[in-house]
């Protein structure tokens, strides 16, 4: 049986954007189902809505943050607390990878896309592109953060 990261790794190849790739493979172990989980994490990819800021990948730990030890009481500083020390953490192995979490300094640009619209998914555009990596390691970083829930 392949790993939760190979399954993130086929949907991005798949065509996927980062975001959902990094997600989906998670949904179903906190309650939520595929389609559900694609249509949330849809607008994040590109670094949210393709403006390059923080990257799509990193954005999908942070989903799986909020659905694992999210605070649902308002009042809960405990628990906030909790859930934002999570993240930080998830962000900063994130960093020490790529030095990052900010999609255009992932990619190289000096600024947002001017388009919205996404670019083909052709084997070029594969090639040429670091996000299958930052796709996996927000997978690794989810299944390290979180192994009683990956294990089941």
């Amino acid at each position: 049986m392949k790993s939760r990261v190979e399954d993130a790794k086929a949907l991005f190849l798949s065509g996927y954007n980062c975001c959902q790739s990094a997600f989906t493979p998670y949904a179903k172990l906190l309650g939520m189902d595929r389609e559900m989980a694609l249509k949330l994490s849809c607008s994040l990819g590109g670094g949210i809505g393709r403006m390059r800021e923080v990257c799509g990948a990193a954005s999908a730990m942070f989903l799986v943050a909020g659905l694992a030890c999210g605070n649902t009481e308002a009042g809960n500083q405990e628990a906030k607390t909790k859930n934002y020390e999570t993240v930080r953490q998830m962000a900063e192995a994130f960093k020490r990878e790529h030095h990052t979490i900010i999609c255009r300094e992932i990619l190289g640009l000096r600024a947002a896309e001017k388009s919205a619209a996404p670019s083909e998914r052709t084997p070029e555009y594969y090639r040429k592109r670091p996000c299958v990596r930052m796709v996996e390691t927000a997978a690794r970083i989810i299944e390290e953060t979180f192994p009683d829930i990956v294990e089941g």
